[in-house]
């Protein structure tokens, strides 16, 4: 195996087989591999792409108060333009509403409707089952907790170095 902590890298060799590229490198296949499968599920399953189930997510945790296109768009990374056409697309199926923001009489807030409500739980049963077929039950039952805590560390680390960026 290749370096792990302190070792130069001086060779591409060494680089392909550093311990760090090699960790970084499994878990963003994993990541990618599972939001594949767990995204096609969803599709499939429920009619909706996974962007499209995360912003009902978002607008769920936040209730009828909504949220705006650009606080979408944070959450999600997304250009203004990316999340006013997916936001388009999911009022047309009728998933979510624009309605005027009281703190702000320019702007509109973004909620769900009933029917975002109601795909928002069946995509759900749908996600979680599939959580615990491909992203749980491949683990040692005694590591996921740590695992999910060790996840959440990461993530919230790098939102905060994000943060630092700007």
């Amino acid at each position: 195996m290749g370096a792990w902590v302190g070792e130069e890298i001086r060779t591409a060799e060494e680089a392909a087989g550093n311990e760090h590229v090699l960790a970084f490198g499994r878990l963003l296949g994993a990541a990618n591999r599972l939001e594949h499968l767990l995204g096609r599920a969803i599709e499939e399953e429920c009619g909706i792409t996974h962007l499209m189930f995360e912003v009902l997510l978002i607008l769920a945790r936040v209730g009828d108060a909504g949220k705006s296109m650009g606080e979408i768009s944070r959450a999600q990374v997304l250009t203004s333009g990316g999340v006013t056409r997916l936001i388009d697309r999911m009022e047309a199926a009728g998933l979510v509403e624009r309605v005027a923001n009281p703190g702000d009489r320019r702007g509109r807030l973004v909620r769900l409707t009933a029917a975002g409500e109601t795909k928002t739980v069946e995509a759900s049963r749908v996600h979680t089952a599939n959580i615990e077929r491909y992203f749980l039950e491949p683990l040692p039952a005694d590591h996921r907790r740590q695992f999910a805590d060790d996840l959440r560390i990461l993530s919230h680390s790098a939102r905060d170095s994000i943060g630092r960026m700007r």
